[in-house]
């Protein structure tokens, strides 16, 4: 049996959709033939993402979100269930980061992280999941953790707390959504070469930490393509609660 990606007729919805993954994350499933919604908190550069999606061709509607704040986000949950009927996927995307040591984070700052990277994740998650599960359609849900979430670094406790986190949440879920159709798994990205990162890695430690990953390379955005599109679409409609790393073998490099 030959397996093709089609998402022709389903709707997405994809957090932190403004820049970076989440622009990307959404062009990506646009292509592939879906409806979607893009979410986060600056609508100006969400409408920057609708123009790249549709002069391709494809189809996006804006919602403006904040995963901190729960008002906002069930108001468009709402707003994009209303506009389009359903959301048959979530890609949980959402999130920052903060570099610190572990003794001189703040209060503040370790709060912005969590609340951003598990619990907002959570947050967005039961609002769709319900719906979900109220319509009996099921659906597929795809949290964006972090190889970080399964190995640590210094200066990001927080990040990997939350990520870390994440992971278990996938799990969870996973397990106690089932039973609704609805799938749940997570895309651990490595480190990937973006705009933001790129004189981190034009220097001396940028090049060391290359050095580290035995493909002996940064992933391109182009490398999550066929992984985000497994967890989201009937391809992979016998995974729930999977976690997926794809990190150029990062993980299993030797200490």
């Amino acid at each position: 049996m030959s397996v093709t990606i089609d998402l022709i007729g389903r709707t997405a919805l994809v957090t932190g959709a403004s820049s970076g993954l989440g622009r990307h994350f959404a062009g990506v499933l646009a292509r592939a033939g879906a409806r979607v919604v893009l979410a986060a908190r600056r609508t100006d550069a969400l409408a920057e993402t609708r123009t790249i999606i549709e002069a391709t061709g494809g189809s996006a509607v804006v919602v403006a979100m904040d995963v901190t704040a729960p008002a906002s986000v069930a108001t468009a949950v709402g707003e994009a269930w209303g506009a389009l009927g359903r959301i048959d996927i979530l890609v949980n995307n959402a999130g920052v980061t903060a570099t610190r040591s572990f003794l001189d984070m703040g209060e503040e700052e370790w709060d912005r992280v969590v609340d951003t990277n598990l619990t907002g994740c959570a947050r967005v998650a039961r609002a769709v999941a319900r719906r979900m599960r109220d319509d009996g359609k099921g659906g597929a849900i795809v949290n964006i953790a972090s190889i970080l979430g399964l190995r640590v670094a210094g200066q990001l406790s927080s990040y990997a707390s939350a990520k870390g986190g994440l992971v278990h949440l996938t799990k969870a879920m996973a397990l106690e959504l089932a039973r609704y159709d609805i799938r749940v798994n997570a895309l651990c990205p490595g480190y990937v070469a973006t705009e933001l990162n790129a004189d981190f890695f034009a220097g001396e430690a940028g090049k060391a930490l290359v050095k580290r990953i035995p493909q002996r390379r940064l992933g391109r955005l182009a490398d999550l393509d066929g992984p985000l599109l497994l967890l989201a679409s009937d391809a992979g409609a016998y995974m729930t609660g999977a976690v997926l790393a794809v990190d150029g073998g990062h993980l299993v490099s030797s200490l």
